[in-house]
């Protein structure tokens, strides 16, 4: 008996996605991509602030070199106040030569800064190639500031008369709590300049009181607030804000190197932490979210977060005031 076969099911082929369908799909990785950029850029960022911390480890293991050949850390920048040629307002004069350059050989940019004419300095038209490169090593991965050399700049935003182009760096010096370029023109800020890095100071470790692991040496100042200069300071130029929208006003030529913290005399009220909104030219300033790196005396790199105790910073970025304070873990 032959036995009936089974009936075939034929599955009829699926043309196409709904117009429903698709919306939905899209709606789902619309949805996912929402929730996974952020983290994308939260890494992204991470990555970026690692990687200028590791620059400015590099930096503090500099300063110690030059600390180990020269028998003190490198001025803020150099300047023969006593010259006939000095400027009127500042008493800045050649060489200029910042701790920036002085350190460039200590970090394998020996080739870069190889027939720097040290006597006639960084606005001399002799040394206008060598002050005018781009080193990466000063150029922090999270700042949106150009990067490309910029021209010095006088007080009005005209070319200086030097016609010197200098290099950027988004890393400044300590100078303290104050700033003695904003002042009337003095020989020597010895005394007035309570920070290690300033013109022509000669600080050494047993000049640091406070003690090196508790003193701020180095710190961020992105380009895309104002101009700074990683080879040091032409005499009679300004440091000019590349966001004018900020508010913030031209600072004279220190701030092309140097920042400061405050409290400066008169403004007890006036300290500015890291990522202040009020920040100015000479003041630290990073493009990381939450704060800044800064590298201490001992070459150790730190993040201190913008939200740091305001008296903590001044503290700290002071070098011989006595005060009690360590860096926030």
């Amino acid at each position: 008996m032959r036995r009936p076969r089974p009936s075939t099911i034929h599955c009829s082929d699926r043309g196409a996605f709904t117009l429903v369908e698709l919306l939905v799909v899209i709606a789902i990785v619309g949805a996912l991509v929402g929730l996974l950029l952020p983290a994308v850029q939260s890494a992204r960022e991470t990555a970026r602030r690692a990687s200028c911390g590791n620059g400015m480890r590099q930096l503090g293991l500099a300063l110690h070199n030059h600390l180990d050949s020269e028998r003190r850390f490198p001025a803020g920048y150099l300047a023969d106040t006593a010259s006939g040629s000095r400027d009127a307002a500042t008493w800045d004069s050649a060489p200029g030569t910042g701790w920036g350059l002085a350190i460039a050989p200590f970090l394998e940019e020996s080739a870069a800064v190889v027939g720097y004419d040290r006597t006639a300095g960084v606005a001399a038209a002799a040394n206008r190639t060598i002050v005018s490169r781009r080193l990466a090593l000063f150029l922090c991965p999270s700042s949106t500031g150009p990067r490309d050399a910029f021209a010095a700049l006088d007080q009005t935003g005209s070319p200086h008369a030097s016609g010197a182009a200098l290099g950027r760096t988004d890393y400044v010096a300590n100078a303290g709590h104050e700033d003695p370029w904003d002042g009337p023109p003095l020989a020597t800020w010895n005394g007035i300049a309570n920070g290690p890095l300033f013109r022509n100071s000669k600080t050494r470790p047993a000049t640091v009181t406070d003690g090196l692991s508790k003193t701020v040496f180095l710190g961020e100042h992105s380009q895309a607030l104002s101009q700074k200069s990683w080879a040091g300071i032409v005499p009679g130029a300004w440091s000019h804000p590349t966001f004018p929208a900020s508010g913030t006003q031209p600072e004279h030529a220190a701030a092309l190197v140097l920042s400061h913290s405050g409290p400066a005399a008169g403004e007890p009220w006036g300290i500015h932490v890291p990522n202040d909104v009020a920040g100015h030219c000479d003041q630290m300033f990073a493009q990381h979210p939450a704060g800044a790196n800064v590298t201490l005396g001992d070459g150790a790199m730190r993040f201190f977060a913008a939200t740091i105790d305001r008296n903590v910073w001044a503290a700290l970025c002071s070098m011989n005031g006595g005060e009690a304070v360590s860096p926030p873990e």
